[in-house]
Order: C-alpha cells, then sequence, then structure tokens
C-alpha cells in the first residue's frame, strides 16, 4: 500500500496540470448535474414495520380525507384579558378564519375549536387544526401564505394569534452555520502553519470535495426521493473528515521539506506515509456510515450513503488532487521563517558524528 501511494503522490506532483483539470471538469460536472437534473427532497420520512407507520398507511388507504402523513398547522387564538372566545366579535373573527383556512389550496379539513371541543373550560384558549392533502415538503407558497393572512387577520380583530405545525417549517438549508465552521478552521489553520498557503490547501481541497459530493447527491435527488437532510448531513462530515485527511498529508509534506527532501520526493514519501492512515481512517469511516443500511430504515440508509460516498470523494481528493496542488505550491508551504535562503538547509541523512565525551566538548565552553 505504502509503495502505490508513493508512486501515486509522485504521479499527481508530475501531472499537476492533468490531475487538477480532471478534477475542476469532475466538480463542474457535479455542479452543472446538480443545477439541471435535481428534484425537490423530501422533509416527511417513514419508517416500516412500526405501530405508527402502519396506522398511518392504513388510515391513508381506508381514510385518504384524514390526510394522515399530510402537514397540518395549528392556529392558537387567545382572548385579551377579562374576554372569552365565546364574545360574539371573537367568535365571528375564529369562525371566519376557520373557513377562510378550509378555502386555503391543498387544505384537506379544518376542525372548528368551537364545534371540536378545542377551548379550554375558561373558554380564553382555543386552537384550530388545518391538515393539508399533502406533506410538508410539497406544500406551495400560496398555501403557506394563506394560513398566514389568515393569522394577520384574526390578530387584527384583538385575539392573541399563533400558529404552529410543520406547515410553516422552512424547508433546511446549508447556510450560516456551515460558512462560520470554514472560517473557524481557517484561523485554527492558520494559527497551526503559520502559512497561508499551508492554511488554504486543507480548506481548498475540502471545498472542492463537498463541491463535488453535495453536486452528485443533488443530482440524485431528481432520480430518486431524498430527505432534506441528507445533503446537509454529507455536507457536515465531507468537510470534517476532508480537512482532517488533507491536514496529515500536508503535515508530513512540511516534515519532509524541512528534512531536505526535494518537493517532489517529499510528495512521495508524504503521501506513501500519511496517506496509508487516510485509507484506513476513511475506509473505517465509510463502512461505519454504510453499516446504517442494515437497521433498515430508508432515510437513514440513504443519510448514511451519502455521507459515505463524500467521504470517499474526500479520500480519494486527499491522495490526489492535494499532491498536485502541493506540486504548485512547492516550498511556499513553508513559513517564511523555514523559507529563509539566510538558513541553511537540513539534509535529508546526515550521517551521525562521533560522540564527543565531555572532555573534547570542555574547550568550547
Amino acid at each position: 500500500m505504502a509503495s502505490f501511494l508513493y508512486r501515486l503522490g509522485r504521479f499527481a506532483f508530475r501531472r499537476r496540470w492533468s490531475v487538477t483539470a480532471v478534477w475542476l471538469a469532475v466538480l463542474g460536472a457535479a455542479l452543472i448535474g446538480a443545477l439541471t437534473l435535481s428534484g425537490p427532497t423530501q422533509e416527511s420520512f417513514s419508517i416500516p414495520g412500526t405501530p405508527a407507520q402502519k396506522a398511518i398507511d392504513l388510515l391513508a388507504e381506508r381514510f385518504p380525507q384524514a390526510s394522515a402523513d399530510g402537514a397540518t398547522a395549528r392556529v392558537v387564538f387567545a382572548a385579551p384579558a377579562a374576554k372569552t372566545l365565546s364574545d360574539p366579535a371573537y367568535r365571528q373573527a375564529i369562525e371566519t378564519a376557520v373557513a377562510d383556512l378550509k378555502q386555503a389550496p391543498q387544505v384537506a379539513s379544518v376542525n372548528d375549536p368551537f364545534t371540536s371541543g378545542a377551548v379550554n373550560p375558561a373558554g380564553t384558549i382555543g386552537f384550530a387544526q388545518a391538515s393539508f392533502q399533502v406533506p410538508s415538503d410539497d406544500l406551495t407558497d400560496g398555501a403557506r401564505d394563506a394560513v398566514t393572512a389568515v393569522v394577520d387577520q384574526a390578530r387584527a380583530s384583538g385575539l392573541t394569534v399563533e400558529v404552529g405545525g410543520d406547515a410553516l417549517e422552512p424547508p433546511a438549508n446549508m447556510g450560516v452555520g456551515e460558512i462560520i465552521g470554514v472560517i473557524v478552521a481557517a484561523v485554527v489553520l492558520l494559527i497551526t502553519f503559520g502559512s497561508l498557503v499551508a492554511a488554504g490547501l486543507p480548506l481548498l481541497t475540502a471545498i472542492l470535495g463537498i463541491g463535488i459530493g453535495i453536486g452528485a447527491i443533488t443530482m440524485l435527488s431528481g432520480f430518486v426521493d431524498l430527505s432534506s437532510k441528507t445533503p446537509i448531513l454529507a455536507l457536515m462530515l465531507g468537510l470534517a473528515v476532508a480537512i482532517d485527511y488533507a491536514l496529515f498529508i500536508v503535515s508530513r509534506y512540511r516534515h519532509e521539506l524541512a528534512a531536505g527532501h526535494e518537493p517532489h520526493e517529499a510528495v512521495g514519501r508524504a503521501v506513501g506515509t500519511a496517506g496509508s492512515a487516510v485509507v484506513f481512517a476513511g475506509l473505517t469511516v465509510i463502512i461505519a456510515l454504510a453499516a446504517l443500511t442494515v437497521v433498515g430504515i430508508p432515510f437513514l440508509a440513504q443519510m448514511g450513503l451519502a455521507a459515505a460516498f463524500t467521504v470517499a470523494v474526500a479520500v480519494v481528493i486527499a491522495l490526489t488532487l492535494l499532491p498536485a496542488l502541493l506540486g504548485f505550491a512547492g516550498r511556499r508551504i513553508l513559513g517564511k521563517r523555514f523559507r529563509d535562503p539566510r538558513l541553511p538547509a537540513r539534509p535529508a541523512s546526515a550521517p551521525a558524528g562521533p560522540a564527543r565525551s565531555p572532555a573534547a566538548r570542555w574547550p568550547h565552553c
């Protein structure tokens, strides 16, 4: 394994333009596929074989109007102090809100709080629940806007109105948290290495890796139903392991350069030694994530396989693209202090001189 990785690292170093061009082409293909072939992700999920899932399937079969797997919106009404919901003005406002909810797009049914008994004994708080014909990820913006408009109209009557349920939950998106994570990683790497180039290479390869992985997963969503959480888990794990694996090889490469080896030899030695640890660590993570398919829960299997694919991409990039980028960086990967031409280079393998006794060292003290 070490000999193969040594040759692979030297090959990627020598053919760095070709290797980089291939990976950029793969990234472009993944992004184009994600933009043109992707489909909507799913917020809802099922766990086959469980009693709850059997009940939902039975309701959907025998009472489809119940929309057992559809989205819900629960609108809670609270009367002002010293007032009750039964006061004519407030009751009229609630009945109008219920009627408007029934006319909203994609609504299957709405429970009136007065007829369904959803009012507390004091008559000050009650709720109406709207059931939709489709899961929350299939709701249109018009349906959500209609619920918001009903709530605003009921508030205008003097009632305190709040709404909950998965119908108004925003779709899961990758955003600020991941960006903050990248910035923190950049600061830590910069402090550790003391070089912008050394700190930037692990981040660059990580971003390319998760771009390919997330692009491929997003493209796959056009052919199979994927959970909205699947790309997020793949992104987090892919980013973490990609930086970690690149850090191993970059650290070893800097060590080999400091030992006096030429860059092409340093890359081969770095990939041959640290690359072996990257391969076995990556295989361990991939096997663990792929094992989620054993539990028999579809959305967990999807998440595990997608994350395992992203980890596999991170491993291959660390073994091929990173050596090519190290070829472009050369000795700039070292900090300015280590590149100072006034400092003599340490030889790669200096023979150990004869041991000097304390008596021999005494005249030099």
